[in-house]
């Protein structure tokens, strides 16, 4: 389920990390990957979920992980995989969650979230399930065609049965070259079946994702449609409706739009730079420790909750402080951008999974912008092909062109 990482996010967890800026930055937001085991087999998934890793988390291990994070002082976590509920004991974790007075969400496929499930979420006091959403009514074959047939109809009705519930129902969609055509359709879509929130990221080139990057992930320049696309959503189905729109860590930045798309639209919002390690976590199911769910394992993991405690690991392991980059970390583009002061780079993990290390992402607005005001537009060429393991990556390189003038 890596991708999914931010669905469902709290106001109150974003409120809290503008604050703390103030002060010694501290993880408030914990995304919690229960087992690698999955009902399904996406197309995009970073993970390349499918079977439980062979050294999981025991139930006592995942309760002792739970008093820690109360512990560092975490607010809100978010319980994913594979898909979390394949564990038995995702019920005794979660409650375990909001007796320690942090906030529980669950980000799920949806495939088996049955009556009997959604009753336990809500007897355990889970505040929020986020469904995966990739393709729209009557253009089903979209969403199917990246999770498996007979995943939109499990997904929706998995909706259906959460919105009739206490737990507050939330979607989340990748963005890529099969779902962008439909956009409005799957806003819509959440809109009809009563979400309150809606979270939007770019698909990125890791794991099976790497695999069909020519096929699933945008080039850069069709940032300039999808923008004043998420903008018109916003102001005009989304907010009208009382929906939330929550732009992942990769979607932005600085163009014309993007106080409109940030959280609640509020006059002057915008990116702060990548919280990983100092306001986010990712836990993976063997206790593998890293600043962001989403990274890649392979460079990304900062020790192991299994050896360490986590208030130590997070005082001294510097895999996890990828909040701290500076503008001299930067490279490309980024390193002359005019926000690069504020941005840093970007999403590290779109940065790095696309190029090779953080510091220069061309999935941004503004750099679009800038070059399409020059007459110019980058694309990306696969230049190394992933190995083929969870949370891997190739490496595609980036071609600057004259734009295309139309025949």
């Amino acid at each position: 389920m890596a991708g999914a990482v931010e669905a469902g996010r709290s106001e109150r967890s974003v409120r809290a990390i503008s604050a703390d800026r103030l002060a010694r930055p501290r993880p408030v937001y914990c995304v919690w990957e229960l087992t690698l085991s999955c009902d399904l087999a996406c197309r995009h998934c970073g993970s390349r979920a499918g079977k439980a890793r062979p050294d999981e988390l025991t139930t006592a291990e995942c309760l002792d992980v739970v008093g820690q994070l109360a512990e560092v002082g975490v607010q809100d976590v978010a319980l994913i995989g594979g898909e979390a509920y394949l564990r038995e004991d995702w019920v005794d974790i979660a409650r375990a969650i909001v007796v320690a007075k942090m906030t529980c969400r669950m980000v799920t496929g949806a495939r088996n979230l049955d009556a009997r499930r959604v009753a336990l979420a809500e007897d355990a006091g889970l505040a929020n399930i986020s469904v995966s959403i990739d393709g729209a009514m009557g253009t089903m074959a979209t969403h199917d065609a990246q999770r498996g047939r007979g995943s939109f109809e499990a997904a929706t009705q998995a909706m259906e049965r959460i919105g009739r519930s206490r737990v507050r129902l939330a979607a989340n969609t990748q963005i890529n070259r099969r779902s962008l055509p439909e956009l409005e359709a799957i806003a819509a879509l959440v809109v009809g079946l009563g979400a309150r929130a809606w979270q939007v990221q770019l698909t990125v080139p890791m794991g099976r994702a790497a695999d069909r990057a020519g096929e699933l992930v945008l080039e850069p320049y069709q940032l300039l449609d999808l923008f004043p696309r998420l903008a018109a959503l916003q102001r005009d189905v989304l907010r009208p409706a009382g929906v939330q729109l929550a732009p992942a860590n990769n979607i932005g930045y600085f163009g014309p739009f993007e106080s409109e798309i940030r959280l609640g639209g509020q006059s002057g919002v915008h990116w702060k730079g990548c919280p990983a390690g100092a306001y986010a976590l990712g836990i993976e199911a063997d206790g593998s420790l890293k600043g962001c769910p989403s990274l890649p394992s392979a460079s990304y993991v900062g020790g192991n909750l299994r050896q360490q405690r986590l208030a130590e690991l997070l005082e001294n392991e510097p895999l996890l402080r990828l909040a701290s980059r500076t503008v001299d970390d930067l490279w490309g583009f980024c390193r002359t951008c005019y926000y690069a002061d504020v941005c840093r780079g970007g999403c590290s993990w779109t940065a790095h999974t696309t190029l090779g290390r953080p510091g220069n992402n061309p999935f941004c607005h503004h750099r679009a912008l800038e070059l399409a005001g020059q007459g110019l537009r980058e694309r990306l060429v696969v230049v190394e092909r992933a190995p083929g393991v969870p949370f891997d990556h190739g490496r595609l390189e980036l071609i600057v062109e004259p734009i295309p003038h139309a025949g």
